[in-house]
């Protein structure tokens, strides 16, 4: 049944009343302590399966894992990473599903071990191959899921010879733009710039044409969020030095990206020189959960990237650095994205960003938009590392965390309109890669969420209507 976002906004009021933003300690035999802001949906449970812990009553499938033959006879790729669903009609979605390969993963993508299937891929339908002449295993799959009857009835390659997907974003019209998030070249011996943003429509039937949007920019590229009255695409920089930056692509057509627009990043009004929203271990803190800052927006020179310069470049023209940005998602409340290794504990943070009512238009400076520290964790039990986020139908954020560690395992975190987190789920699967992809079917019964190594999507269903604060 669809979960109606008021109501459960105000149980979440009523119930901060009263529980004075406790934290609520829980652990399971065998795992860490984690702390919980709000309740949620109370302590997991210990899968038998050794997958995906879950609270009481909240259950998952396997509905697609790496190696599998897929209905076209591809293999499906390892590394599933960023994912989105978008409704068909009826009971029917389209999951359109990344894959981080990397050129070095050679026996790892849709072509088998030995790259045994290149044959059956057609010239032109790989946008690149790697120095040994075949193509790369990057891309896209796509996931036909019926949620009436809770199963998978196909899968198949849309996008093949890119390189590290990582994230991406659903669009308005049924589309999924997804991201590369390296700047590989011909300098490290492929055939092509890497770097880019590219769009599959959620109806295609098998691969795309694999056409690079290059007024999005070249650079280490993570997610993007689409509002949908105009259009405007707003991205995420993966930088690994934590000096990326915000950025937002005002469009010619606002339903069609590859008819071009202006390419801008983030600024500060009160830091002309160059920003910072870090607030970097070891250094001073700069603003506070629930700061606001004003925002100007600068043009970019040389979207293109040709000397992998971009952001150092329009830094010193006046934009701000974000730490490893990562997943976006819009919503009518603000674009929230997150930055993973930010802040002075260096367990990440949520940004908000408030567009101006001009957003993109003459008048904006008069009101300009707002940039808010929305979350910032000082204790990893709390929230560590978030990386790919979405928000649920009823207005919950849910991230990812992406931490790598032999102790500590990775969460699927809820975060509440207000800022309070809660744990969702715990990967316990074998080697703890992170979580990834996680997002909502459009009526709210289904939360899909991938395991990245090697490589499971899951399907968790249960009582979301149960949360309490």
């Amino acid at each position: 049944m669809p979960l109606h976002r008021r109501a459960l906004l105000g149980a979440a009021a009523a119930g901060a009343a009263f529980s004075g933003y406790a934290l609520r300690a829980e652990a399971q035999p065998g795992s860490e302590t984690y702390l919980n802001e709000v309740y949620g949906y109370g302590a997991l449970k210990p899968d038998p399966y050794k997958i995906l812990d879950l609270p009481e009553g909240f259950s998952y499938r396997v509905i697609s894992h790496a190696g599998q033959t897929m209905d076209d006879g591809f293999f499906v790729p390892y590394k599933a990473d960023g994912m989105g669903a978008i409704p068909l009609g009826g009971s029917k979605i389209a999951l359109l599903r990344n894959h981080e390969l990397g050129p070095r993963d050679l026996n790892y993508g849709p072509l088998g071990h030995g790259r045994k299937l290149a044959d059956r891929l057609k010239p032109g339908q790989a946008y690149d191959v790697g120095a040994d002449g075949f193509p790369l295993g990057g891309g896209v799959t796509t996931l036909i899921y019926d949620l009436k009857s809770q199963r998978l009835e196909s899968q198949h390659l849309s996008l093949t010879g890119t390189l590290v997907n990582c994230a991406g974003g659903v669009t308005p019209w049924g589309s999924w733009l997804t991201c590369e998030e390296t700047t590989l070249s011909p300098k490290a011996g492929l055939g092509k710039d890497h770097g880019w943003v590219f769009e599959v429509p959620a109806r295609s039937k098998g691969l795309v044409a694999p056409v690079p949007l290059k007024a999005l920019g070249r650079f280490q590229h993570e997610a993007a969020a689409v509002d949908p009255a105009n259009g405007v695409i707003y991205l995420t920089e993966d930088s690994f030095d934590s000096k990326g930056l915000f950025y937002r692509f005002l469009p010619n057509d606002r339903r069609n990206p590859a008819k071009g627009g202006r390419l801008q990043t983030l600024g500060f009004v009160d830091a002309p020189e160059g920003g910072d929203a870090r607030n970097m271990k070891g250094s001073e803190p700069s603003w506070k959960v629930g700061d606001r800052k004003a925002c100007a927006w600068i043009d970019v020179v040389g979207a293109d990237n040709p000397d992998e310069d971009l952001r150092l470049r329009m830094q010193a023209a006046g934009a701000a650095f974000v730490g490893r940005g990562e997943g976006i998602f819009w919503s009518p409340e603000g674009v929230y994205f997150t930055c993973t290794s930010s802040g002075p504990a260096g367990h990440g943070q949520v940004l908000r960003y408030i567009p101006s009512p001009q957003e993109g238009q003459a008048g904006e400076a008069d009101a300009p938009g707002q940039l808010e520290l929305f979350v910032e964790p000082s204790d990893s039990r709390v929230m560590d590392f978030a990386d790919n986020l979405a928000i649920a139908p009823w207005g919950h954020m849910f991230a990812c965390e992406d931490r790598y560690s032999e102790t500590l395992r990775n969460h699927l975190k809820g975060i509440t309109p207000d800022g309070r987190v809660y744990t969702i789920a715990r990967n316990v699967f074998e080697g703890n890669a992170e979580l990834a992809g996680a997002c909502f079917s459009p009526d709210g019964s289904t939360c899909f969420v991938n395991i990245y190594w090697p490589g499971l999507t899951l399907a968790i269903t249960g009582p979301w209507a149960s949360f309490r604060a």
